[in-house]
This record gives C-alpha cells, sequence and structure tokens, in this order.
C-alpha cells in the first residue's frame, strides 16, 4: 500500500517528496467524496457571506496553518501502572519519522517533527535526511532531565537543574547545550526545558535556594543559544513531584522568561494546569506581555491527562484560539507563537489520534477566525455580557468541516484522513516489519 516511484506529491512547502501512503489510493479516496464536500462548501460559503465573510479567506489561512507532531506521540503511551504496546510500534526515530510522514501527507497539517533527546539521539545528518526525504523539518528540540538515560553518571531521582549537587546540575546543562548543538545541524530554532525537580515531602528542600540553582542553570543555557534560536521554558503544577514543583504555574514561568532575556518565552501545555483554571486568560496575560512562545495542545479531564486535543473539552481549544487570533488580527508585537502536540495514546492508534488531534486544532483556529470582532469589542463596552457570549457561541457553532476538508484536498491530503488510512493499511503493514514490543512496563513512551 505504500507510494512507489510515481506516488510523490508537492506538499505544503512545494517541494517534491516521497509519500507513504500510496498517492493513487489518495486519490481515490478523495474522488468517491469530491462532489459532496463541494456542495457543502458551497452552502457554507453561502451562509458565511450573509455574515460578511470569505469562506476562501478562511480556508486559506487554515492551509497555512501547521502544528509539529512529538516523536514520542507515534508511540504507544502508559500510566504509572501499565503500558499496553500496540501492533507496529516504532522501533527507533527513523520509524517515527516515517509514522510522522503519514499523519503529514494525509492531514497537510503537521509539516515538522519535535525531537526528544536522549531517546531520539541519532547522527543528525542522517535525521535530517530521513526527514527531508518526506518534506519534513523540525521544530523545537525537547531535553530530557527527567529520567535516567542508559550509562548516565549522574541520577536526577532528587532533581536535575535545581539539584543541590553541583556536578549533577552541570551534566543537566550539558545536556541541553548538547540538545542544541543537534537542533543547529537539524535546522531547529528552539529548545523546550521542562524538568520535573521539586519535592515530595515538607522540609525536603528549600524553595528558593532550588529556585535560584534552577535559574543559575537556566542562564548558563541560555547563554548558549544562537542568536536565532528562541529558550521556551514549560510549568507544570504537579508530577512527578507531588509537594512542591520548581516551575509549577504560568507566573513562575513568566518571571524565568523575564529573568531570562528577549529569546526566552513560556511554553503553554493544556494540561499543566489546576482543574478549572482560566487558561485562555493566561494566554492572554503571556501575550500583553511577549512572553508567549507557544503550545502544547492536548486535553484532560482530572490532571495532566495528556489526551487527544479538543476530546474533552473543544470549547476551551476554541476560547484559545479566540485569544490567538484576536492578537494575530490585531498585529499583537512579538507575536508568534510554536504549535505542537503532546499526548499519550494509550487505547488508539497513535497516528489516528494524532491525525485527528491535528484536525482539531485547525477547527478551533478556523473557528475563532469567524468570530465577529467588531460586534464583540461593542457589546464588551457596553457590558452586555450575553450578546457578547453569543457572539462567541456563533463562530463556535459553526461546522467548519468543509473547510478544513477542502483545505486538506488544495494542498493534496486526504478529505477524510481516518478513512485513507485505514484503507491503506498501513498499520497491518507496519505490524509485519516490526518486532512486537512486549507488555508489562509502565510509564510513558
Amino acid at each position: 500500500m505504500r507510494g512507489s516511484a510515481d506516488g510523490t506529491h508537492f506538499g505544503r512547502n512545494s517541494s517534491l517528496s516521497e509519500t507513504i501512503i500510496s498517492a493513487d489510493l489518495v486519490a481515490s479516496h478523495n474522488a468517491t467524496r469530491k462532489a459532496n464536500l463541494e456542495r457543502d462548501y458551497a452552502s457554507l460559503g453561502e451562509r458565511l457571506d450573509r455574515r460578511g465573510i470569505a469562506i476562501d479567506a478562511i480556508r486559506d489561512k487554515v492551509e497555512k496553518f501547521a502544528v509539529a507532531i512529538p516523536s514520542w506521540g507515534v508511540g504507544t503511551g502508559g500510566t504509572r501502572f501499565a503500558r499496553f504496546p500496540g501492533a507496529g510500534e516504532p522501533r527507533d526515530i527513523f520509524d517515527k519519522i516515517e509514522d510522522c510522514a503519514v499523519i503529514k501527507q494525509l492531514t497537510q497539517a503537521t509539516p515538522t517533527v519535535s525531537l526528544h533527546i536522549p531517546w531520539d539521539k541519532a547522527d543528525p545528518n542522517r535525521l535530517k535526511q530521513a526527514a527531508s526525504r518526506f518534506g519534513l523539518g523540525f521544530d523545537a528540540m525537547n531535553s530530557n532531565t527527567f529520567s535516567d538515560a542508559r550509562d548516565q553518571k549522574l541520577s536526577y531521582k532528587f532533581g536535575s537543574l535545581s539539584h543541590a549537587d553541583a556536578g549533577t546540575r552541570r551534566q543537566a546543562v550539558e545536556h541541553n547545550l548538547e540538545c542544541i548543538e543537534i537542533g543547529k545541524t537539524l535546522g531547529s530554532k528552539a529548545l523546550t526545558v521542562w524538568i520535573g525537580d521539586g519535592s515530595n515531602f515538607p522540609g525536603q528542600v528549600n524553595f528558593a535556594k532550588a529556585f535560584e540553582r534552577y535559574l543559575d542553570a537556566m542562564k548558563e543555557i541560555y547563554a548558549g543559544l544562537p542568536a536565532d534560536w528562541k529558550l521556551f521554558s514549560e510549568h507544570k503544577m504537579y508530577e512527578p513531584a507531588f509537594y512542591s514543583t520548581v516551575v509549577q504555574d504560568w507566573g513562575t514561568n513568566y518571571m524565568i522568561a523575564q529573568e531570562l532575556g528577549d529569546k526566552a518565552f513560556c511554553l503553554v501545555d493544556l494540561g499543566h494546569h489546576a482543574p478549572n483554571v482560566n487558561i485562555e486568560m493566561i494566554v492572554s496575560r503571556l501575550i500583553q506581555f511577549k512572553k508567549l512562545g507557544g503550545f502544547h495542545f492536548n486535553d484532560s479531564k482530572y490532571g495532566d491527562d495528556d489526551l487527544d486535543a479538543g476530546s474533552i473539552d473543544p470549547y476551551r481549544l476554541f476560547l484559545v484560539f479566540n485569544e490567538l487570533v484576536d492578537a494575530e488580527l490585531s498585529g499583537a508585537d512579538g507575536f508568534d507563537p510554536a504549535h505542537m502536540l503532546d499526548q499519550s495514546h494509550n487505547v488508539t492508534d497513535p497516528i489516528e489520534s494524532l491525525m485527528l488531534s491535528a484536525v482539531e486544532v485547525q477547527r478551533a483556529y478556523a473557528q475563532a477566525l469567524l468570530v465577529d470582532r467588531k460586534a464583540l469589542e461593542g457589546f464588551q463596552d457596553l457590558n452586555d455580557a450575553l450578546m457578547a457570549t453569543q457572539t462567541l457561541k456563533a463562530a463556535y457553532r459553526t461546522d467548519v468541516e468543509p473547510i478544513l476538508a477542502m483545505a486538506r484536498l488544495k494542498t493534496g491530503g486526504a478529505i477524510d484522513p481516518v478513512a485513507a488510512y485505514r484503507a491503506a493499511g498501513y498499520r497491518a503493514e507496519v505490524a509485519a516489519e516490526r518486532p512486537a514490543v512486549a507488555g508489562g512496563s509502565g510509564g510513558i513512551v
């Protein structure tokens, strides 16, 4: 079912690249759905026209909107209790790149991959060549000092960048600097730093000293950034430290970005907040003070569940994008957020979940573009709470699926990515090639 020599197409970046799924299969899939899509698109276009919205302009913006795929996301996830491997799991980063290429081909929304070191450590030139074969690029690099790597000299059991031991902190700093060097070869332009440092018992650490050590270590990493790179610090309320966490909320994250300098920004993971926290307001604050670096999109019911984007609270995802689109349209100074998925797929095919999640992020963006901003501002100025919220709801309730599907069709993707993927039989094919993984372990990929 894989693409052959003639199975190539021009992707989003208009460069010739190989495809994994047969181009003929995708074309056949689209041919049976195109007529209905065109009717749905025309119908929606007529309704939007009555609201003064040009549907083609929205489609054009959706075509250009992209979200990065996390390399670890194409593997089967797990919990603290167990991990149940899936069929055809990637054996290494090169298998992961092929899986990411499938997602890119069928959605045309995911042109870049975000690597996690040392999980994905390999010859950077080989990685670059493997990705370029499919027209893929590389997004932010991700360091890992929240777990111990094989042959690692010092353990991060009690922390990394904030560890009381200077040698352990040095090891963690050097690892981050290594990630930057790898990223330079790959063409990445950012480093994301998330640490699990904290404490599980009162009195275990001195809060102020631990934070001071963290800042000192981060300043060393920041000093190693190329001039055109960004540093993203990521906050998380709890886990694996359950009493205190060194970088626990957006306020601390903002202080870090301010302390480090102009190339430092805050990364917002939608699952890294306390329940009922107003994440969209946090987004607005970080935009206002020019410190929003980007997102890890996922969804949650209880905590850092890493569920598929939009699977629990799609309205919250829309409200986040309402703030992003407001900043985009108003020309907010320094506004250029990075977008990436960060999910754990425990019971679904990771490729299917990532495809649908990319579509859901695009959906929220398209819906936010439909908000009547002039009317909204007027209702806000009049303190008309009911009509202000109804203005948002009018955009959210609009079925923008024809816009998303037409954007995929126009750029060479699949009208229905999951249906095309299943018809191709990719999972069964790689399951025959890739050895089965034994179960019984716990933890994430």
